[in-house]
């Protein structure tokens, strides 16, 4: 019998991850991202940009997460990344680069609370941002393309980090 939300046994546990969305800003991209937060149970999900898209596109794909997961709009990254570095957070990176880890072989080693980088759309992640991250790790790509949909690589990267942080 398939279980429905008031069935399932699922026990609930907060994960100490922060995700920070650098001008993220395709609306079904952004209520995608509230869904997998609340998943996950992170702590936070913070969009930094000037046109942050919390409508009714948004909506749409949020199916109401937006109403409790934690949330808010930064206009300035750098200005995210140094009060994360000032309350000592482990700062990933999840974006393709010539020293990035592949996410299968990223062994966490950390205790400290963590946040996760994502790119833009359409442009990634800046070299001056990947610059102050901990750890920059990757999606092994096996097809013709480089990259996948922000919300898909955010989610196999969560269960990857969350894996790691219940073993």
């Amino acid at each position: 019998m398939q279980l429905t939300h008031y069935t399932s046994n699922f026990k609930k546990k907060k994960h100490p991850i922060t995700l920070v969305c650098d001008n993220i800003t395709n609306a079904p991209n952004i209520g995608s991202l509230f869904r997998i937060a609340d998943a996950f149970n992170i702590e936070e999900l913070i969009f930094c940009g000037d046109t942050i898209p919390l409508g009714k596109r948004m909506t749409k794909t949020s199916r109401s997460t937006e109403k409790y997961v934690k949330h808010k709009i930064e206009a300035d990254i750098n200005t995210v990344i140094k009060e994360l570095k000032a309350n000592k957070t482990y700062i990933i990176a999840l974006e393709i680069t010539n020293n990035s880890i592949e996410l299968k072989d990223f062994k966490l080693n950390t205790n400290l609370p963590i946040a996760l980088i994502l790119g833009d759309e359409n442009f990634g992640i800046s070299d001056a941002i990947l610059k102050q991250c901990d750890a920059i790790v990757h999606i092994n790509m096996y097809g013709n393309n480089s990259s996948m949909n922000v919300v898909q690589a955010t989610s196999i990267t969560l269960y990857e980090i969350t894996k790691q942080l219940s073993s």
